[in-house]
C-alpha cells in the first residue's frame, strides 16, 4: 500500500534495499504465471509518459490479470509473448484487440486457430474521432449563425442520445437541423450503436455491410474513410457476436496503472516497472501518511 520510499523509511532501511526486496517477491509471483490454461487475450497499448512513453500490455481477458508488457507496439512487442505461449501449448480462442494494424496482423500471423476481435468500444471511439473531427470542419466553414449553434454541441454529439439530459436535447436538435453533414453523421453513428445488438453473425453482417454502403455513399469524407477501415476489419467486427470479449478490463487496469504511477512518482528502472504491472493484479495503492 506504501511506496518503496515510505517503506524504507518506515523501517529504517536504504532504499536499494527495499527494492531488492520487492523486486524478489514479484520475481517470485511473476514465475508461477500459467499460459497453459489462458483461452483469452486482450491486447492494448498504454502511455506511460515521456520516459517509456508507448508499452504493450496483454491480458487474460477472463481473469484481468496482466501477462505480458514490452516497451513499443505491434509485433515486435509481442514475438516474446508468443514464443511463452507456444511452449505453453496454449490454445488460445479469441484475442481482443483495437484497430490498430499493427496488433491485428500479428495475431492473425502467429494465432491462427485464434479469432480476432474488434470490440464495441474502439469501433464507436474511432466513429466519435470521425464526428468531432467533421464537427470542428464545418464550425470553421460555417457562417456566423451555424458557428453558433456547432459551438460547444461536442459532448452532445458524442454520447448516446439516451445519455442526455431533456434540456439538452433541443441544443443538439438545433445542431442537426442547421448542419446536414453533421446530421447525417449523427444519425449513422447512432445506428452503428444497435449493431451490437444482434446475435446471430448472419445478421450482424447484413446490418453491418448496409451501414457500410450508406456511409459511403452519404458524400462525407470522413465517414467513407471510416467506412473503409469497417471493410477492412469486418471478420474481426462480426466476432464479436460469437465471441461477447472486449478491451473494457483493459481501459479499467489503465487506471489502476496511473494510481501505481502516482504513489511512486514514475518509475525510471523498466525492469522493475514491468514487475509492478504483472503484479498489479494484487496490489493495493493508497497513499500513506
Amino acid at each position: 500500500m506504501m511506496n518503496m520510499s515510505d517503506v524504507a523509511a518506515f523501517l529504517h532501511l536504504g532504499w536499494d534495499t527495499v527494492k531488492r526486496i520487492f523486486s524478489a517477491d514479484m520475481e517470485r509471483e511473476v514465475k508461477k504465471i500459467n499460459l497453459r490454461e489462458v483461452e483469452f487475450l486482450a491486447i492494448d497499448e498504454v502511455y506511460l509518459g515521456k520516459l517509456h512513453k508507448f508499452v504493450t500490455i496483454v491480458i487474460d481477458w477472463q481473469s484481468g490479470r496482466i501477462l505480458h508488457v514490452a516497451k513499443g507496439r505491434g509485433e515486435n512487442a509481442l514475438r516474446p509473448f508468443f514464443r511463452r505461449l507456444r511452449r505453453a501449448k496454449a490454445r488460445i480462442r479469441a484475442v481482443a484487440t483495437d484497430m490498430s494494424a499493427a496488433y491485428a496482423s500479428a495475431v492473425v500471423k502467429n494465432l491462427r486457430d485464434a479469432d480476432l476481435v474488434i470490440d464495441r468500444f474502439h469501433v464507436i471511439k474511432l466513429m466519435n474521432e470521425k464526428i468531432d473531427a467533421l464537427r470542428r470542419a464545418l464550425q470553421r466553414e460555417a457562417d456566423v449563425m451555424g458557428r453558433k449553434a456547432i459551438k460547444g454541441t461536442r459532448y452532445l454529439l458524442l454520447r448516446g442520445k439516451e445519455n442526455l439530459s431533456p434540456e439538452r436535447l433541443p441544443d443538439l436538435e438545433a445542431a442537426l437541423k442547421l448542419n446536414k453533414p453533421l446530421s447525417i453523421a449523427y444519425y449513422l453513428k447512432e445506428e452503428l450503436r444497435t449493431l451490437w445488438s444482434y446475435r446471430k453473425i448472419e445478421e450482424m453482417a447484413v446490418f453491418l455491410d448496409d451501414w457500410i454502403k450508406r456511409a459511403m455513399e452519404s458524400g462525407i469524407a470522413l465517414l467513407a474513410t471510416f467506412a473503409k477501415t469497417l471493410l477492412a476489419f469486418r471478420s474481426a467486427i462480426l466476432n464479436s457476436a460469437k465471441h461477447p470479449i472486449s478491451n473494457g478490463k483493459l481501459e479499467g487496469i489503465n487506471n489502476k496503472i496511473g494510481a501505481m504511477q502516482r504513489v511512486h512518482y514514475g518509475l525510471r528502472d523498466f525492469h522493475f516497472l514491468s514487475l509492478r504491472l504483472l503484479t498489479l493484479h494484487r496490489a493495493k495503492h493508497t497513499f500513506c501518511g
